[in-house]
């Protein structure tokens, strides 16, 4: 018989770095789940992407019992990870931080394709150039899709 589900619980934690302090402490024992085996889970399941902040819903049950999936990296993250920079620009509209190239963006789009809600690559890219332009940073070279 299928568990009851009591809540989902939606956190950003780095990988490998998961610890009873807030957001995670918290948000979970307000839901009644055991902090540390979360933790302890999430940390092995997440040490090769060490560092990189991830994304991950934890979807709890009525007797108290959790499953999590763990998300791929946001796309923003990805892109200041690339270009070397701790953040976007003010005016995205008129200060350009960096740039990259679409092989760069067919890259990350790749990676992120399980996540995004588009079925073709092309569309993924262009997602992931949309959110590159919006953080002050160019997109050089042409479009290599239709």
């Amino acid at each position: 018989m299928a568990k009851e589900v009591a809540g989902l619980i939606k956190l950003q934690i780095k990988g490998g770095a998961a610890n009873p302090s807030p957001p995670v402490g918290p948000a979970l024992g307000s839901k009644g789940v055991n902090i540390m085996e979360f933790c302890k889970q999430f940390n092995s399941r997440t040490q090769s992407q060490a560092g990189k902040v991830l994304p991950v819903i934890i979807t709890v049950y009525s007797d108290k019992s959790f499953d999590f999936i763990v998300k791929t990296p946001p796309v923003a993250a990805q892109l200041l990870e690339l270009t070397k920079q701790k953040g976007g620009s003010a005016e995205p509209n008129r200060n350009i931080i960096a740039s990259v190239t679409w092989d760069q963006i067919k890259g990350i789009a790749q990676e992120k394709m399980p996540d995004l809600n588009c079925f073709t690559l092309e569309a993924a890219m262009s997602m992931v150039a949309g959110t590159a332009r919006s953080m002050g940073i160019k997109v050089t070279g042409e479009f290599p899709g239709k």
